[in-house]
């Protein structure tokens, strides 16, 4: 006997077989089982998800010698020439290749008369939205109102492209790609009853690559077995498939967290020698990065998958520089089709990756070859004018949040700036002096000093505002000030209202006054009167010259 491939020896011949489509397999089986039946039923999805698979399981329930039932026999003659493809009463056809009106007409020409071997006439029709508009017009009408005797099963990849006429007359079923683990579950099983020895990493690397269609994965294990002579390895698979070995990933990954430039260059040269597509590395870096950001942010989520070396890139990378290099991997592989040199333009998207990191320290040629553990320079601007505030202290004012020195700091005893312990430095000036931005600029523009003892400095926000002190913006407002002062600050945020006007509200006050004394100037310029007098001319908006869209 000839050999058949697992694609047709592995087709689900019952409900209970077919994967991932519970969602359409419970109506279905409760259908059958309450002879609750649609006389049309429209499957959809991409290939190979089961849809004419569905419909052959469907046309056996229909006509088992056994009665109609969501479990036929497969026993019977009527399974057994359903399965063979040889049943008198399923006229399986495909539109593809019967596009024509003619086609139409000839197939419904014996609708009417009674099935000759089983209980109903089915109608299997594949890729149906290739029907000329007349062929549905043909159709439209016997689809509508079938005889009783008859069911049709329509199946399509694109059910965009069906008339909304026929969509209306079908109960419709859109069968989901298949999920990786489940793919990769049903080869385990396959392989398993064929006696091929696998590699559980080399059957996740094909159910990747089957992207969501149980058949194209059957279809590469038959091409992965022959590639490895009749053995599915890791090895032997990647090789087939050309895909990138993940331990190049998270070594590109390694280099960036390590800032080491040369042993990033040093990985693309490998991978151009071992002609590894650059849009592939981008494509591997991108899953990497996201099961990195998995990892960071949802732990329990995250995948077995290289363990040890995920879990330390996740360590080493901050959550920001791994949605910040994903972002440029995603771009890089968007204009790679454009770059004069695919390497190159690899190189490029991977620099870019070090170029936008945060640096703590004066950029050198040598930044990207190493680490960077200094801390940042002191800012120059120092503010000059105290004024004192004395805040309220009232018994329920409470710490909002705490948190801990950052390491990179210098120790106590080198400190380069003076401690402050009784007057207050002007802190709507410090604010601006910080250079901070988003939401950590906008905590510090909701608070109000209260004072700094040694190390600790104390801020106050109002409890209508106190929203914004999350624990990280709390963490980077610590670290900003850190730096300013050059020393280990223990920055305490406590919530209560102590009278003092924040950063915010004199901003505010400063741009309504600004926006008063506008108004008045315009409306006082003869100019501008005599205008209005003699032309009938109206003020809409006035807009101070001095205004900046960003606000201090």
């Amino acid at each position: 006997m000839s050999y058949q491939v697992l694609a047709r020896k592995w087709r689900p011949r019952r409900f209970e077989e077919v994967v991932g489509q519970e969602h359409v397999l419970r109506p279905l089986i409760h259908a059958l089982d309450h002879n609750r039946l649609h006389h049309a039923y429209l499957f959809t999805g991409t290939r190979g998800v089961g849809k004419t698979t569905l419909g052959r399981i469907l046309a056996k329930s229909l006509n088992c010698e056994q009665g109609v039932s969501a479990h036929p026999c497969g026993l019977c003659s009527a399974c057994v020439a359903i399965d063979e493809g040889r049943f008198v009463d399923m006229l399986e056809v495909d539109a593809a290749s019967r596009t024509k009106v003619e086609d139409t007409r000839e197939l419904l020409e014996n609708v009417q008369y009674l099935p000759s071997a089983g209980r109903y006439k089915v109608y299997l029709i594949d890729e149906v939205h290739m029907l000329s508009n007349h062929s549905f017009n043909a159709l439209l009408k016997t689809l509508e109102e079938p005889p009783p005797h008859v069911k049709f099963l329509l199946a399509t990849t694109d059910p965009q492209k069906l008339p909304v006429t026929i969509l209306s007359r079908c109960l419709r079923f859109n069968l989901k790609a298949i999920p990786i683990g489940l793919i990769t579950q049903r080869l385990q099983f396959i392989l398993q009853a064929e006696a091929v020895i696998n590699e559980a990493a080399a059957l996740n690397l094909l159910a990747r690559a089957a992207e969501g269609s149980m058949r194209d994965a059957l279809s590469l294990v038959d091409q992965a077995i022959a590639f490895g002579g009749g053995q599915v390895s890791l090895e032997a698979t990647g090789n087939m498939l050309g895909t990138l070995d993940r331990s190049q990933v998270w070594d590109i990954l390694d280099a960036l967290a390590q800032r080491q430039g040369g042993a990033l260059l040093a990985v693309v040269q490998r991978l151009t020698e071992l002609g590894v597509d650059s849009g592939l590395v981008l494509s591997e870096l991108l899953s990497a990065l996201h099961q990195v950001a998995v990892a960071q942010v949802v732990p329990e989520a995250s995948s077995a998958e290289n363990d040890a070396r995920l879990h330390l890139i996740a360590t080493q990378l901050s959550p920001e520089d791994v949605q910040l290099f994903y972002q440029i991997a995603l771009l890089g592989r968007r204009d790679l089709p454009h770059a004069s040199d695919a390497r190159s333009a690899l190189e490029m998207t991977l620099l870019r990756m070090l170029a936008f990191q945060p640096v703590t320290g004066e950029w050198s040629s040598q930044s990207a070859a190493m680490p960077i553990a200094a801390p940042a320079t002191a800012a120059s601007a120092r503010v000059a004018t105290p004024s004192r505030v004395a805040p309220a202290t009232p018994k329920t004012a409470a710490p909002l949040a705490q948190v801990a020195p950052p390491l990179a700091m210098l120790p106590i005893g080198e400190e380069k700036s003076p401690t402050y312990t009784g007057d207050a430095p002007d802190w709507v000036n410090l604010v601006g002096a910080l250079n901070l931005s988003g939401m950590v600029r906008e905590l510090a523009r909701q608070c109000t000093w209260c004072g700094r003892d040694d190390h600790k400095i104390t801020l106050s926000i109002k409890p209508g505002q106190a929203n914004v002190a999350t624990a990280l913006t709390v963490e980077r407002l610590q670290k900003a000030l850190a730096t300013y002062y050059n020393t280990n600050i223990k920055l305490v945020i406590e919530t209560r209202d102590d009278g003092a006007e924040t950063p915010a509200q004199r901003g505010e006050r400063e741009r309504r006054a600004r926006q008063q004394q506008a108004e008045d100037t315009i409306r006082a310029d003869p100019n501008v009167r005599a205008m209005q007098e003699l032309l009938g001319a109206r003020i809409e908006a006035v807009r101070p010259i001095s205004d900046k869209d960003e606000k201090k």
